[in-house]
């Protein structure tokens, strides 16, 4: 319990105010809107929605606004709203295999069936800045910009002609959900993953890029990266059968690793995978790896030590939420703490100071 000091309250609404002047910021410059950063910052909408874990373009873009682009504020400003909404119901598992895709990838294999797809990327720009986009010209349209209609199998199912890839066990129970029950140790992949899909991107980009140094055996190849948006159905019990209700757009990626096997295991390729909302191609990549690490128990690897591998660590730590509540709290008032630490530490000098008289005067 934080207790105000004099004049606290008048000095917070004025703090208030003035937020709302920096974030509006000269009113000379054209107000941005909601819309516009729904279209035009994209990325940073889609990354709000996937670490915040909820899909509404609006809400994100109006929290990026609010948060004056601070987008680990918006995330905290989209966790706190979906809190407030109720649960209507829960949806059927989305079929990825069923994409309608604009972006499709892979590292593994050149001549697949649907084609690869290299979509609006990054990847092959030059990275220097285009000075053209400060006169605010029209943008040249893409010669082809639509998805792939037509549904295209996963990549990695080849390699399960051949019996070369591990089969993922399909299982009918519901996974627990992480945002109604709280974490708890050990924890199964199914919650492992959607705490990595909540995490904080570079938190996670960071342990995967340590699993590639070396920091636990992690080798991986992009077997498939697809982005594209997928029908969502709920099953209506007035009805007895599914709807479809809406649509979402998802990144998907599937990582391959060599796998020299193990007692329990034969040699054969493992899988690493990521999952999550809008186009966030880094994130996706970066969660499976990190999955991939986490998994050494199950297919009975050695733990290295690598952060990487120690499931608390990650798990406990990747909430950027989290992370930002615990250290920002420090610039609250600590008023008494501190006061109760500084007479502890002005005794012990007391003490040593005494101690170190009397060693004095015991050598004379």
């Amino acid at each position: 319990m934080y207790v105000a000091v004099k004049g606290g309250e008048r000095a917070i609404e004025n703090a208030h105010a003035w937020l709302a002047e920096e974030r509006r910021g000269d009113k000379g410059v054209a107000e941005l809107s909601v819309a516009q950063i729904r279209e035009q910052l994209s990325l940073a909408v889609n990354r709000v929605m996937a670490e915040g874990s909820l899909y509404d373009p609006d809400l994100a873009a109006l929290a990026i606004k609010q948060a004056r682009g601070d987008l680990i504020e918006a995330i905290f400003l989209v966790r706190a709203y979906r809190t407030t909404l109720p649960r209507l119901g829960a949806s059927k598992p989305v079929e990825t295999g069923e994409m309608a895709c604009d972006r499709r990838i892979s590292a593994t294999f050149k001549d697949v069936p649907g084609g690869q797809l290299l979509g609006p990327t990054f990847d092959y720009t030059h990275r220097l800045l285009d000075f053209a986009l400060d006169a605010e010209g029209e943008i040249p349209e893409a010669q082809s910009g639509e998805p792939q209609a037509a549904p295209v199998p996963h990549i990695t199912g080849f390699l399960n002609r051949d019996g070369m890839i591990e089969q993922e066990p399909q299982g009918d129970a519901t996974p627990p959900d992480l945002t109604r029950e709280p974490m708890e140790f050990p924890a199964n992949r199914a919650l492992r993953l959607q705490n990595l899909t909540r995490g904080d991107e570079g938190f996670v980009l960071g342990l995967a890029y340590s699993t590639q140094r070396g920091y636990a055996r992690n080798h991986a190849f992009v077997g498939e990266l697809r982005v594209g948006t997928v029908p969502v159905e709920m099953e209506i019990p007035e009805l007895g059968f599914a709807i479809e209700i809406g649509e979402l757009r998802l990144t998907e990626c599937e990582t391959v690793n060599q796998f020299k096997g193990s007692k329990t295991e034969p040699p054969q390729f493992t899988r690493g995978y990521g999952l999550t909302f809008g186009m966030t191609e880094r994130k996706a990549i970066s969660m499976a790896l990190v999955d991939r690490a986490l998994r050494w128990r199950e297919l009975g690897e050695d733990d290295l030590g690598a952060a990487a591998q120690d499931e608390e660590f990650v798990l406990a730590h990747s909430d950027n939420i989290q992370a930002t509540g615990f250290l920002e709290h420090i610039k609250l008032p600590h008023y008494v703490d501190f006061q109760s630490e500084l007479e502890l530490v002005r005794r012990l000098r007391r003490e040593a100071q005494a101690t170190r008289q009397d060693q004095q005067e015991a050598a004379e």
